[in-house]
């Protein structure tokens, strides 16, 4: 388990190692013909390697045209429920909350496909709180058995499975799941998640393992930006990958960047990561490794959004609504948070093309399974 590698590490002991890097560490991170190893990455995502971005951007840019090509993916979430027994400091559908719980039933489950299959998209990602007996593995069996027909990629990001249940879904034709760790920093996580399945650090942390042994076809990782310290949080993740792509080789990785943002009775972000910031992490991790996915959301603002395409990253949803039945079933209920890019999708492939990108709307086809 990744529990025991995690174990050996301080948390105070890499954020200091990742400060101390030096111009001299960046400049050999950059100019490495050989694989970059998890020091390379503590010297690209520390305050060091800030005057590098353009290079790093420019490299960055290279390496993803070569493995991906001028391609960008777009995706978008169906929030099946809000219901959530877990208080999480950041979202707007924790327990503590005093709000209208919705779940949709399988009528308004089909009423969203509809609305989103008609903006174009045949890959989703389903999303509902942490909620066992309401939105437990057989509401999540049925969602993605009424789904099948009209998507051929169908990812979730829900409360932690064990790894039979991940079995049971893939079998019935889910292809991923996103299960961001929100910090690796053991105290801060116990501070912003006090109550609920979710309070238990180890059992979250361990779900990719989890993941990895059921054979489930890609693994989404990432951190809350906002929470604490976004260069120690992101090297833990680095690590957790590294580690994961060596255990579970047959498995796809992909890592994103949600920065904490608005939501009815949510805190302030403890660490505000300003943009630059933010393009230097997602170079970064390209750099680092060539072979992974990196997703930006409609979190971030439309400037942001216009100027990433070109700079490392592979996948972008569009268009999206934050709460369950928000394209056609109950567009009034209560977002998890608000988003800041709220341009159609049809306006984000435009800006894509106009990029000189080609827009996918799909990931895969299961006649090449």
């Amino acid at each position: 388990m990744f529990t025991e590698l995690f174990n050996t590490y301080n948390w105070n002991e890499v954020k200091q190692s990742i400060l101390s890097k030096t111009k001299m560490d960046v400049e050999n991170a950059l100019n490495k013909t050989t694989k970059r190893d998890l020091e390379d990455f503590k010297a690209l995502i520390s305050p060091a390697a800030m005057p590098f971005l353009e290079q790093m951007a420019q490299l960055s840019h290279y390496l993803t045209q070569k493995r991906f090509g001028k391609t960008i993916q777009l995706y978008i979430p169906i929030y099946l429920s809000n219901e959530c027994q877990n208080i999480c400091t950041y979202c707007g559908f924790s327990l503590d909350n005093k709000i209208k719980r919705k779940t949709l039933s399988d009528s308004e489950i089909i009423a969203e496909a509809l609305a989103v299959k008609a903006l174009g998209y045949d890959h989703v990602l389903l999303v509902t709180g942490e909620a066992g007996q309401t939105v437990g593995v057989p509401y999540l069996k049925n969602a993605i058995k009424l789904l099948t027909p009209y998507f051929s990629h169908i990812s979730i990001e829900v409360q932690p499975l064990e790894q039979l249940e991940y079995e049971e879904l893939t079998t019935a034709g889910l292809n991923t799941v996103l299960v961001y760790q929100e910090t690796y920093h053991k105290d801060d996580y116990k501070l912003h998640h006090p109550k609920g399945k979710k309070s238990n650090f180890n059992y979250r942390l361990e779900t990719p393992d989890r993941l990895g042994k059921s054979g489930i076809h890609k693994i989404g990782l990432g951190i809350l930006i906002g929470l604490e310290d976004w260069r120690t949080d992101s090297f833990f993740a680095a690590l957790h990958l590294t580690y994961l792509e060596k255990k579970y080789w047959r498995t796809k990785y992909s890592i994103s960047f949600p920065r904490l943002r608005p939501a009815e009775g949510i805190i302030e972000p403890k660490v505000i990561m300003n943009d630059s910031e933010l393009v230097q992490l997602i170079c970064a991790y390209r750099i680092f490794n060539e072979e992974i996915e990196l997703s930006i959301s409609t979190r971030e603002n439309e400037n942001f959004r216009n100027n990433i395409i070109k700079l490392g990253v592979t996948s972008m949803s569009a268009g999206s609504k934050t709460n369950p039945g928000g394209y056609a079933a109950a567009p009034s209920s209560l977002e998890q948070f608000e988003i800041s890019d709220d341009r159609s999708p049809q306006q984000i492939d435009e800006l894509i093309k106009s990029q000189g990108y080609e827009t996918v709307w799909k990931d895969w086809d299961k006649i090449l399974m």
